[in-house]
């Protein structure tokens, strides 16, 4: 009986010692347990509401533990999602949707990548283009420029987006879907330089104007292939302006890494319009078709107009190719803005301007005694004979 009675107080002291001692888990209990040969538990001795919270506090350690060993490395240009509100739709291009929001109590522009789901079957160019996004990603959070769109961050695949369903206007937005990639850049109030000309379609711009916006957009693509990058699909459209019409370089969907082989980058990648011979002639190219685009964005500046804006896309392609097609250019523009013009969208990539060249031209000339384009009402001289200069 006396053994018996002791084995009895052995379990009731440890149980005693589980409930009064939160530092002894269940598992060194039933360790403890193993040391005698003959011991007996009456569970009616035991406190099992202790023994259940210190299970339940073994077993979340263990969780944690594993969780935090399991988790890659968060990549530096990553984003707290909880800081980001997202907010409504203000622009859908090819690849996604762009949303104003804020960020940290920072005004910005959050696109949204709809590249296929995470967790299901892809097909090989979605893959690719998520995993180039990636890529691009950590060269462009590196860039910093006065004339590129300031990059905040962005998300690979997150599921913690909290995308609004209706916008301010009560329409239903599209879903997206719940691993979408994001990238988050600062908001520009200015909208793009596209809206901008069209709003000055009709008066056009002063010379002044005209070649502060083309420095600086020369400056921003000056500086991004200092850095190896190909912006490669230039057009007024990606180009945004801050409320003191600063521009900024924006849309680094199909940017990238300039190849070290120019055999490395081919396809139509870009803007029918905009885009140089060779690329649409699926040929090889390299920087220079961003020279190109500008070219034509210089045009487009200093007339307030669109190119081609009579043909079809099929016309397009086919003359600039075949016919060396470029747009007229007024006879009031004043020839060194007109060298540039030609020097940059010449049909060999090799004859082209660098852009870093482009910028010191650009530099060098006088807006003093004006030259810009002649407005439309004033315009009957303009691609006459006459020479005449604009404002």
């Amino acid at each position: 009986m006396d053994a018996r009675g002791g084995e009895e107080k052995n379990i009731v002291g440890v149980a005693s010692e589980v409930k009064e001692d939160g530092s002894n888990s269940i598992l060194n209990v039933l360790e403890n347990s193993k040391s005698g040969n003959d011991m007996y538990f009456r569970a009616d001795k035991i406190d099992l509401r202790s023994l259940d919270i210190q299970l339940e506090k073994t077993l979340s350690k263990i969780w944690l533990k594993e969780r935090s060993t399991s988790k890659k490395p968060k990549e530096e240009w990553e984003i707290d999602l909880s800081k980001l509100e997202i907010r409504y739709v203000i622009a859908q291009g090819t690849y996604g949707t762009v949303y104003r929001g804020t960020y940290d109590c920072q005004d910005v522009a959050v696109k949204l990548l709809d590249w296929g789901r995470d967790g299901i079957s892809i097909d090989a160019e979605t893959a690719c283009l998520r995993a180039s996004f990636q890529q691009e990603v950590a060269v462009w959070h590196k860039l910093d420029h006065p004339n590129v769109t300031k990059f905040v961050g962005a998300s690979m695949g997150t599921t913690d987006l909290k995308i609004p369903q209706n916008d301010p206007t009560g329409n239903i937005q599209a879903s997206l879907p719940a691993r979408a990639c994001c990238v988050v850049v600062e908001y520009l109030a200015g909208g793009t330089l596209k809206q901008y000309l069209i709003k000055n379609r009709r008066r056009k711009l002063p010379y002044k104007i005209v070649i502060q916006i083309a420095l600086d957009l020369a400056r921003g693509l000056s500086y991004l292939h200092s850095k190896k990058i190909v912006h490669r699909d230039v057009k007024t459209e990606n180009m945004l302006l801050d409320p003191s019409r600063t521009l900024k370089i924006a849309d680094f969907g199909v940017a990238r890494v300039e190849a070290q082989n120019p055999r490395d980058m081919t396809g139509e990648t870009g803007t029918l319009g905009y885009m140089a011979p060779e690329v649409l002639d699926g040929k090889p190219y390299n920087r220079r078709c961003d020279v190109y685009s500008f070219g034509i964005c210089l045009w487009e500046i200093y007339c307030c107009d669109m190119p081609y804006a009579d043909l079809t896309f099929s016309e397009v392609s086919s003359a600039v190719v075949r016919q060396n097609l470029r747009p007229q250019i007024p006879r009031c523009c004043p020839s060194s803005l007109a060298n540039i013009m030609k020097k940059c969208w010449d049909g060999n990539p090799n004859k082209r301007l660098e852009m870093f060249e482009v910028v010191k031209l650009l530099e060098a000339i006088d807006t003093s005694r004006g030259g810009g384009m002649i407005p439309e009402d004033k315009a009957s001289s303009c691609f006459c004979l006459a020479k005449a200069r604009g404002p």
